[in-house]
């Protein structure tokens, strides 16, 4: 039977409803997935300045440690087959520009010769270096490594580095200075940078923790009084706030975010000093990258899940931390999600529609994020000018591979949700 006229105009009204409201949502959904990258990075460029000044008026004040009065640090080393790095990072710490400190390296079942260098370092430094070995029977991660040399440490203050790590000589003396000016501060963590720039990837990274991670840090702690967690590759801790969270945590995939939220959670501030700078190395295959950054989000993931009562009873700017941390997982899938709307329109519609406005406003507050980023680490970092060329393939490069990372780690959470405490020496670029 044939419809009559009202009724194809009936149905003609309810497709162009349905229509109108399904691309009311899709222009909804992409003006979050771009708009959330403008408005994040307006919020990091003005946090990060208000931080510099902030800072500038406060080292104006600031007083430096002497050897009379420097307390006594331990500085833990977790190694697991780390031969290839584990000889630099040694010879950095003998020479720091600190009065009294020992070092305490820990093998986590080495499957090299970490463990025999470890003596031979022993022996070669023994004039200048109070060196101290922990040898493990079992491979069982880093978090435990930690909590074994925690166990003989003798320092008042105790600093948790990588076994690639090396330290400016005056990183130490910064860090603690920071705890000291504040009995409030359970940990501080300092500031890495790429020493590894001769890959694409490498000098990629570099930019990112020069002008994202550092910048972040910075408008997290002035924006909010917390960061979203310490850099595991240097982070001093008082003992009395280790003690109390009971050290680190084998059962997590991170260990850095795990204890800064911890710390949080028995009432100690967590702070950022920029001026412990740590020289690190990073992947430079993209399978190690990924790899590690799935890690982080995952790590993020479970800080998260284990934390969200938060949201309602912590500190206000740590509210916000936790609630950033919501919408950033919201935006990956939304953002998958709007990839596939383009894709399927791209096959089927032949056509693309993106607002032109909204990409030239994004690019242009990245250009002005990484220069600030550039102008503040130009001399600690030893940057060079052509390096901020690579900002238009870094903006695709960041955002691409946070969103991957992130949906891989819901994934691999949901499906498997427990992990085991071991750990393999991760890609460094070697």
């Amino acid at each position: 039977m044939l419809c009559s006229m009202p009724d194809w105009l009936m149905l003609s009204t309810i497709y162009n409803g349905e229509r109108e409201h399904t691309m009311w949502l899709s222009n909804l959904n992409t003006f979050f997935v771009i708009g959330y990258p403008i408005f994040v990075s307006v919020i990091w460029i003005t946090g990060s300045l208000f931080f510099g000044l902030f800072r500038r008026h406060q080292r104006l004040r600031r007083d430096h440690l002497v050897a009379a009065t420097a307390p006594f640090v331990s500085i833990l080393v977790p190694a697991h087959n780390e031969v290839a790095t584990l000889e630099s990072a040694v010879h950095s710490l003998a020479n720091l520009d600190y009065p009294h400190y020992e070092v305490v390296l820990i093998d986590d079942c080495s499957t090299d010769e970490t463990l025999a260098m470890m003596y031979r370092l022993k022996q070669q430094w023994a004039s200048r270096l109070a060196l101290n070995i922990v040898a493990l029977p079992v491979n069982q991660g880093k978090a435990n490594a930690l909590n074994q040399g925690f166990k003989v440490a003798q320092g008042d203050y105790l600093v948790a580095i990588d076994a690639d790590s090396l330290l400016a000589p005056d990183a130490v003396a910064q860090l603690i200075t920071t705890l000291q000016e504040n009995p409030n501060y359970g940990a501080v963590t300092g500031k890495p940078v790429v020493r590894n720039r001769t890959s694409l990837l490498g000098r990629l990274q570099l930019l990112e923790y020069v002008a994202v991670i550092d910048l972040i840090k910075k408008a997290q702690s002035y924006l909010t009084g917390s960061i979203t967690t310490v850099s595991g590759v240097l982070v001093a801790f008082r003992r009395e706030a280790l003690t109390a969270v009971g050290g680190w945590n084998p059962a997590v995939m991170t260990e850095d975010i795990d204890i800064t939220w911890r710390m949080y959670r028995h009432h100690w501030q967590v702070a950022y000093e920029p001026q412990a700078i740590c020289w690190i190395l990073v992947p430079e295959r993209f399978h190690g990258l990924l790899k590690q950054r799935q890690r982080w989000a995952r790590g993020g993931l479970e800080v998260l899940l284990t934390n969200w009562r938060g949201l309602f009873s912590a500190p206000l700017g740590q509210r916000w931390l936790l609630l950033e941390s919501i919408v950033s997982n919201v935006w990956a899938v939304l953002t998958a999600f709007g990839m596939l709307v383009y894709v399927f329109q791209l096959a089927f519609l032949h056509s693309l529609s993106l607002d032109g406005n909204l990409l030239v406003l994004m690019f242009s507050l990245n250009g002005i994020q990484f220069t600030l980023g550039f102008l503040a680490s130009q001399g600690t970092a030893q940057l060079a000018g052509p390096e901020l060329l690579l900002v238009p393939i870094y903006v695709l490069y960041y955002w691409l591979i946070n969103l991957a990372s992130c949906l891989m780690a819901i994934g691999s959470y949901l499906v498997n949700p427990q992990r085991s405490g071991t750990w393999r020496s991760p890609d460094r670029g070697l």
